[in-house]
This record gives C-alpha cells, sequence and structure tokens, in this order.
C-alpha cells in the first residue's frame, strides 16, 4: 500500500467516525447531547477536509480550484447528502414512511447524478 493511501484511509476514517458519531449526539434526543454533537460533528468535518488537503498534496496536484463546475458539484453532493439524510430520519426518527422513502430516493438520484458529472459519460 502507498503512503498517500494508508495516511487517506487512517485520516477518512478518524474524520468519518467523529463525525458520524457527532451526528448521532445531535440526532438522538436520549443522548441530550446537541451541542457536543455539533462540535465533534464539525471536527470530524475539518479532519476530512484536511484529509483531502494532505492527500492532494502528496499527489503533488495543485491546491483545488474553485470554478463552477467545483462549486455546483458540491452543492448537488451537499444537496443530495441532505435528502437521503432527511428521507432516512423521516422513515427512522419520525415514523414517516411513505414521505420519507420518496425523499431518500431523490436524495439517492441525485447523488447518482454525480457520477457523470465527475467522471463524464463516454
Amino acid at each position: 500500500m502507498k503512503k498517500k493511501n494508508f495516511v487517506s484511509m487512517i485520516m477518512s476514517t478518524i474524520g468519518g467516525i467523529l463525525f458520524a458519531i457527532g451526528m448521532c449526539m445531535c440526532l438522538l434526543p436520549q443522548w441530550n447531547a446537541f451541542t457536543q454533537g455539533v462540535v465533534i460533528g464539525i471536527v470530524g468535518a475539518v479532519v476530512l477536509l484536511a484529509m483531502l488537503i494532505v492527500r492532494r498534496r502528496m499527489e503533488g496536484k495543485p491546491a483545488i480550484r474553485l470554478n463552477g463546475k467545483a462549486i455546483g458539484t458540491m452543492l448537488l453532493g451537499i444537496a443530495g447528502a441532505l435528502a437521503f439524510g432527511t428521507g432516512m430520519c423521516m422513515v427512522m426518527v419520525w415514523e414517516l414512511l411513505v414521505p420519507g422513502i420518496f425523499a431518500g430516493l431523490a436524495g439517492m438520484v441525485l447523488l447518482l447524478c454525480l457520477i457523470p458529472i465527475c467522471k463524464g459519460i463516454k
């Protein structure tokens, strides 16, 4: 395994776990840890962002340039993840089965739209 892959794996695992625990702390009212969950979630997101920067530097690539396509792709990914997560919350937490399934499906479609945008159709 190459060094850049190992470092990316470790940082993404740590960041993903911190982000997931933070979101659980926010969304489970039994834990009574909303504020702490927000802090842990933000720390996880920062670790994931740092992983992206470290990975690009280890590959010798320049920093990410923000252009219209990059911003649009990020916004589409954020919208898809939020729709997917909202659908899951609607089904599991709020017990709204049918609307939650449709919201989750809409999120899946938005996330699937990222593939042709990022990789292109050949």
